[in-house]
Protein backbone atom coordinates (compact mmCIF):
# COMPACT_ATOMS: atom_id res chain seq x y z
CA UNK A 1 0.00 0.00 0.00
CA UNK A 2 2.98 2.55 0.18
CA UNK A 3 3.24 3.11 3.56
CA UNK A 4 0.14 4.60 4.51
CA UNK A 5 -0.85 2.42 6.82
CA UNK A 6 -2.24 2.84 10.17
CA UNK A 7 0.93 2.57 12.07
CA UNK A 8 2.48 5.00 9.51
CA UNK A 9 -0.69 7.66 9.77
CA UNK A 10 -0.30 7.25 13.61
CA UNK A 11 2.76 8.09 13.16
CA UNK A 12 2.18 11.40 10.88
CA UNK A 13 -0.02 12.54 13.12
CA UNK A 14 1.98 12.54 16.13
CA UNK A 15 4.24 14.64 14.46
CA UNK A 16 1.79 17.01 13.77
CA UNK A 17 0.79 17.50 16.96
CA UNK A 18 4.13 17.68 18.57
CA UNK A 19 5.23 20.38 16.37
CA UNK A 20 1.52 21.98 16.75
CA UNK A 21 2.34 21.99 20.60
CA UNK A 22 5.96 23.47 19.88
CA UNK A 23 4.34 26.36 17.96
CA UNK A 24 1.70 27.36 21.00
CA UNK A 25 4.41 27.07 23.51
CA UNK A 26 6.90 29.53 21.80
CA UNK A 27 3.65 31.54 21.01
CA UNK A 28 3.37 31.71 24.74
CA UNK A 29 6.64 32.02 25.39
CA UNK A 30 6.89 35.23 22.33
CA UNK A 31 3.82 37.05 24.51
CA UNK A 32 5.88 36.03 27.80
CA UNK A 33 8.75 37.58 26.79
CA UNK A 34 6.66 41.11 25.64
CA UNK A 35 5.67 41.28 29.38
CA UNK A 36 9.24 41.72 30.59
CA UNK A 37 9.65 45.24 28.84
CA UNK A 38 13.46 44.23 27.91
CA UNK A 39 15.24 46.46 26.04
CA UNK A 40 14.32 47.56 22.47
CA UNK A 41 17.35 45.68 20.73
CA UNK A 42 17.09 42.35 22.68
CA UNK A 43 13.03 42.09 22.47
CA UNK A 44 13.47 42.41 19.22
CA UNK A 45 16.38 39.78 18.67
CA UNK A 46 14.66 37.41 21.45
CA UNK A 47 11.02 38.16 19.07
CA UNK A 48 13.28 37.50 15.78
CA UNK A 49 14.83 34.39 16.77
CA UNK A 50 10.96 32.92 18.39
CA UNK A 51 10.23 33.63 14.82
CA UNK A 52 13.27 32.06 13.03
CA UNK A 53 12.06 29.04 15.38
CA UNK A 54 8.54 28.78 14.77
CA UNK A 55 9.01 29.43 10.72
CA UNK A 56 11.42 27.03 10.61
CA UNK A 57 9.01 24.51 12.09
CA UNK A 58 6.59 25.50 9.70
CA UNK A 59 8.63 24.95 6.54
CA UNK A 60 9.73 21.74 7.44
CA UNK A 61 7.01 19.74 8.40
CA UNK A 62 3.62 21.72 7.38
CA UNK A 63 5.31 22.34 3.87
CA UNK A 64 7.24 19.09 3.80
CA UNK A 65 10.41 20.67 3.33
CA UNK A 66 11.96 18.49 5.85
CA UNK A 67 12.43 15.25 3.12
CA UNK A 68 13.56 17.43 0.22
CA UNK A 69 16.66 16.92 -1.67
CA UNK A 70 19.64 19.40 -0.79
CA UNK A 71 19.20 21.54 -3.90
CA UNK A 72 16.09 22.80 -1.77
CA UNK A 73 18.52 23.55 1.05
CA UNK A 74 20.99 25.79 -0.88
CA UNK A 75 18.52 27.88 -2.28
CA UNK A 76 16.74 28.55 0.97
CA UNK A 77 19.83 28.70 2.87
CA UNK A 78 20.85 31.48 -0.29
CA UNK A 79 16.97 33.50 0.31
CA UNK A 80 17.77 33.49 4.03
CA UNK A 81 21.37 34.93 3.72
CA UNK A 82 19.82 37.78 1.09
CA UNK A 83 16.93 38.63 3.92
CA UNK A 84 19.47 39.07 6.39
CA UNK A 85 21.55 40.67 4.52
CA UNK A 86 18.87 43.44 3.39
CA UNK A 87 17.49 44.09 7.20
CA UNK A 88 21.52 44.56 7.96
CA UNK A 89 21.30 47.38 5.46
CA UNK A 90 20.11 49.87 7.95
CA UNK A 91 22.44 49.26 10.26
CA UNK A 92 25.27 49.40 7.98
CA UNK A 93 24.61 52.58 6.54
CA UNK A 94 27.56 55.14 7.84
CA UNK A 95 26.48 58.53 5.91
CA UNK A 96 24.83 59.53 8.43
CA UNK A 97 21.17 60.32 8.82
CA UNK A 98 20.01 63.81 7.34
CA UNK A 99 16.10 63.59 7.68
CA UNK A 100 15.85 63.45 3.43
CA UNK A 101 15.10 60.53 1.33
CA UNK A 102 17.52 61.38 -0.95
Amino acid sequence: MGGHGAEDIAKHVRVYVTVFAALLVLTIVTVGVAQFHLPIRTAVALAMLIALIKGSLVACYFMHLISEKSIIYWVLTLTVLFFVFLMLLPVLDVGGSTGSPL
